[in-house]
């Protein structure tokens, strides 16, 4: 299992080296002179000109990927950001943890929820329970995530007082984005959740377990669901990185100071070090949620832990090969 740990850390590095390459170059090929934009358009040619020389931005592509590719990978420095001069990577990790509380608080929550819906929807399939869970679930596709967390906030904010509208301080500062993050997510899972287990629920190894008395709870917690996890894991790691892209807009719904308002802010301002520096650190989060969900896999079925663990051994030779 180390081994495959280690394989699969060194297949991350490639991987994030790529999305490093493509942002740089996109933001080199997109419209727009971030001198001008920090000038203004009553700057000189001669400021202009001083100001892009300052900010490197007059060198060769080749020169600037370089040169950036070597910050990140071998100095882990993300760089400055053009208009207040502060570092990129103190700013980053002054912000990720909260959109990190707030993307991890959705999917346990969006888990927590979807699992048993679809659950029930399986169980008591064509049932009231089964219907009502994929009301719940349509609405939770259907619903566009942005419309519901502006609805949140006039309602349980501007109407109700319950909770505040923008910010970050307590706990309550969380619990709407969270919420109108976690919905989605919810639906999918729900729907996941019900598909996998309808395909198992009649199984014979299911059969059996009810024939031999066991409770409807413990067949469906200690036979049936263990097996219908699988497919349910993969697309929670799927989700969790859609949640994480999703508090890009949700951040900036609640005025919440996250990873995705820091990036918004930098996009509309034209602050290119910034947004490399987050697109960066969010392939990174990815990538850390993709290895983590196979270590899933491999908690939840031995049998793919044993092949992990089978692949560092070297294969002994038959007495026909001695």
């Amino acid at each position: 299992m180390i081994r495959f740990i280690g394989k699969r850390i060194l297949q991350m590095i490639p991987v994030v080296l790529l999305v490093a390459t493509l942002i740089f170059g996109i933001l080199y090929l997109v419209p727009g002179d971030p001198a001008q934009i920090m000038l203004g358009s009553t700057a000189s040619e001669y400021e202009l000109a001083e100001m892009r020389e300052q900010l490197g931005l007059n060198r060769p592509f080749i020169v600037q990927l370089g040169e950036f590719l070597s910050d990140v990978f071998l100095h882990f420095d993300l760089g400055e950001s053009y208009l207040t001069g502060a570092p990129v990577a103190g700013e980053i990790m002054q912000r990720l943890p909260r959109t990190l509380i707030l993307g991890i608080a959705s999917m346990v929550l969006a888990f927590g929820i979807g699992i048993p819906l679809g659950v029930t929807a399986a169980v008591h399939q064509n049932g009231w329970g089964d219907r009502i869970s994929m009301i719940i679930a349509l609405l939770g596709v259907s619903i566009p995530t942005f419309w519901l967390a502006m609805l949140f906030v006039l309602l349980f904010s501007l109407k109700l007082g319950w909770f505040p509208a923008s910010g970050i301080g307590g706990w309550e500062y969380y619990v709407l984005p969270t919420v109108s993050l976690c919905f989605g997510g919810l639906a999918t899972q729900a729907r996941q959740a019900r598909s996998s287990m309808l395909e198992v629920i009649r199984a014979d190894y299911v059969v059996t377990a009810r024939s031999k008395g066991l409770t409807q709870r413990e067949v469906i917690l200690k036979h049936a669901l263990p097996n219908a996890l699988n497919p349910i894991i993969t697309l929670a790691g799927t989700n969790l990185a859609v949640i994480f892209g999703g508090s890009i807009v949700i951040e900036n719904v609640f005025s919440f100071p996250g990873i995705g308002q820091y990036m918004i802010t930098a996009i509309n301002q034209r602050d290119y070090p910034i947004v490399r520096g987050c697109v960066v650190m969010l392939a990174v989060v990815f990538a850390v949620i993709m290895l983590l969900v196979d270590l899933c896999y491999a908690f939840n079925d031995p049998r793919i832990k044993a092949r992990y663990e089978n692949q560092g051994k070297k294969k002994k030779p038959s007495k026909e090969e001695k």
